[in-house]
C-alpha cells in the first residue's frame, strides 16, 4: 500500500515520524464512457486554448487567474517555499474528548503507521489518549491545503481523521418542525428500535447492490437477458400508527426466525 502523507506527529518536543495510508479501498464498479454508434470508448485530450496543440502531463504547470484572462505562474519550489517546520509536521493544537467532535466534520481516514523507532513514543500517544478517552486535534499542510485532523486513537492503533473547517460545512437547507407527537406513536417507535437494536458488526454487511450489478454485468456479457428483481408493488401506508404496527410485527417475526436460526429449531 502506498503511503499518502509522511510527516511527523509534533506533541510538544516529542517527535513522532509515521506514514499516513488510506483506510478505506474503492470497491464500486466503474464504467467507461462508449460512443452510441461504434462502442468504442470516448477519449479525452488536453490543448492548449492557445494555439491548439495536444499538451502531456509534463507540460502543464500551476497558475492562478488574478484577472480574467492573467494568470501568475505558481511552481512547485515556490510552494514549497511558504511551508513553515510546523506545516511540514502534524503539529497537535489541543486535546478534546472524543464525543465532543461532531461526527458532521469528518471527512477522510487515514492509518497512521509509524516509522521504525517511533513504536515507543508512538504507543505512549495511543496509550494516554485511549486511557483518557480523548483525540487529539492537530493540523498539517497536504498538497497545497492546510488539513485541520483528529488522531484517533483504537484498540490497534491511531486514525488520523481529516476534518471538514467549520465554514465549510452548510447549513440545514430548512427548519425542520417540531411536530407534536402522539404518546402511543413515540412508545411504539421506541419498541420498534429496541426490537431492531444488536451489536453492529460491520462483516454482517455488503454492498448487496453491487454484487447483483456485477451479476446482470455477467448475464450480458453471456448473451442472457436482466429480468427485474423487484416487481412487488410498493406498499401505500399512511397512517403512521398503522405504519409503525406493521414494522413492529416484521420485526418480531425477523427476531423470530433468528433466535430459531441460533437454537436450530424449526
Amino acid at each position: 500500500m502506498a503511503v499518502a502523507h509522511k510527516g511527523s506527529i509534533s506533541m510538544g518536543l516529542v517527535l513522532i515520524p509515521i506514514g499516513m495510508y488510506k483506510a478505506t479501498v474503492d470497491n464500486d464498479i466503474h464504467f467507461n464512457q462508449l460512443d452510441k454508434e461504434s462502442k468504442a470508448r470516448i477519449k479525452y485530450k488536453k490543448y492548449c486554448s492557445h494555439c491548439g496543440k495536444e499538451v502531456t502531463n509534463a507540460d502543464i504547470i500551476k497558475g492562478y487567474e488574478y484577472e480574467k484572462g492573467k494568470y501568475v505562474v505558481m511552481t512547485d519550489e515556490d510552494l514549497e517555499k511558504i511551508k513553515t517546520k510546523k506545516d511540514k509536521t502534524i503539529h497537535i493544537i489541543q486535546f478534546a474528548r472524543m464525543a465532543e467532535v461532531n461526527m458532521i466534520y469528518y471527512e477522510k481516514d487515514y492509518y497512521a503507521v509509524p516509522d521504525t523507532g517511533a513504536e515507543k513514543a508512538y504507543e505512549l500517544l495511543r496509550q494516554a489518549l485511549l486511557s483518557q478517552k480523548k483525540v487529539a486535534i492537530a493540523k498539517t499542510v497536504m498538497g497545497t491545503n492546510e488539513k485541520l485532523l483528529v488522531l484517533y486513537p483504537t484498540r490497534e492503533g491511531i486514525i488520523v481523521k481529516t476534518l471538514f473547517y467549520y465554514d465549510e460545512i452548510a447549513a440545514m437547507p430548512k427548519t425542520v418542525p417540531k411536530m407534536k407527537l402522539d404518546e402511543n406513536e413515540l412508545n411504539m417507535a421506541k419498541m420498534l428500535i429496541e426490537n431492531m437494536t444488536k451489536p453492529f458488526v460491520a462483516e454482517e454487511y455488503q454492498d448487496e447492490y453491487q454484487a447483483r450489478l456485477r451479476e446482470a454485468i455477467m448475464k450480458k456479457i453471456q448473451g442472457q437477458d436482466i429480468v427485474a428483481v423487484d416487481t412487488a408493488a410498493s406498499s401505500n401506508v399512511i397512517d403512521l400508527m398503522e405504519a409503525l404496527k406493521k414494522s413492529l410485527e416484521l420485526s418480531e417475526k425477523k427476531d423470530q426466525r433468528s433466535q430459531k436460526r441460533l437454537t436450530g429449531t424449526a
